[in-house]
């Protein structure tokens, strides 16, 4: 404690001070120790991929792990469970609703061979032209992949390139399928920030959108999807 009070005294003391040039606070800026720690998972460890599974269900989305040659598979029993008929949409609830087609965004550049086994009569949107707020909202779901995952907050991460579409195609769905691979698993923020384009725009999803604003009542659905469902694939 004598030593921190010292320091800290000295550093008062030199500012009350001669005023420093501008290259001695460069060089002490510069000498200042940074020895931080980048990670608090060792990479290498065989639990980062159960790590982010355990992580990203804390937060209540559902999680799946899947052998890559179970992935069609995987996401034919998601989307056969997602409703037919969005919440929102005004006729959800009336009889009948379940004749409606199961319809499913899908953006550019996603694997055809995920998309293998859909349930029958499984309408696949595509956002071209641009579908508007309202088109979106009516669609049962989405399924994207994603750029990155983070094993210590359970976050996945969008950089809205092929197979992600754009931002609001995962924001106005009610459910968002999501995709990711064992190897785009990173342990902590560090790795999965080194793996992005800082020139891109990015989403970081932790769970469906959910909220406790008012009287710290847990609402779900308000700022994206109410249901968020990830696959692990690997």
């Amino acid at each position: 404690m004598t030593a921190a009070r010292e320091e800290i005294l000295a550093r008062i003391r030199a500012a009350a001070g001669p005023a420093a040039t501008s290259a001695e606070v460069d060089a002490a800026y510069a000498a200042l120790p940074r020895g931080y720690r980048r990670a608090h998972h060792d990479p290498a460890g065989a639990g980062i991929v159960t790590l982010f599974a355990e992580r990203a269900g804390d937060y209540r989305a559902v999680v799946e792990r899947v052998p890559a040659d179970g992935l069609p598979a995987a996401v034919a029993r998601a989307v056969a469970a997602i409703p037919r008929v969005p919440p929102s949409v005004p006729d959800a609830g009336t009889p009948g609703a379940t004749d409606i087609p199961r319809s499913v965004l899908v953006p550019d550049g996603l694997p055809a061979e995920w998309l293998a086994e859909l349930p029958p009569g499984t309408e696949l949107v595509r956002d071209d032209p641009p579908l508007s707020p309202r088109d979106l909202d009516r669609v049962s779901g989405v399924i994207t992949g994603c750029a990155t995952a983070i094993a210590e907050t359970g976050t996945v991460i969008l950089d809205h390139g092929p197979g992600q579409g754009r931002r609001a195609l995962t924001l106005v769905p009610d459910f968002h399928l999501v995709v990711v691979q064992a190897g785009q698993v990173e342990a902590d923020i560090a790795g999965a920030l080194a793996r992005l384009d800082p020139a891109r725009p990015h989403t970081l999803i932790s769970g469906p959108s959910a909220t406790s604003d008012i009287e710290l009542i847990r609402v779900e659905g308000v700022h994206g999807p109410r249901n968020l469902h990830i696959l692990i694939a690997g």
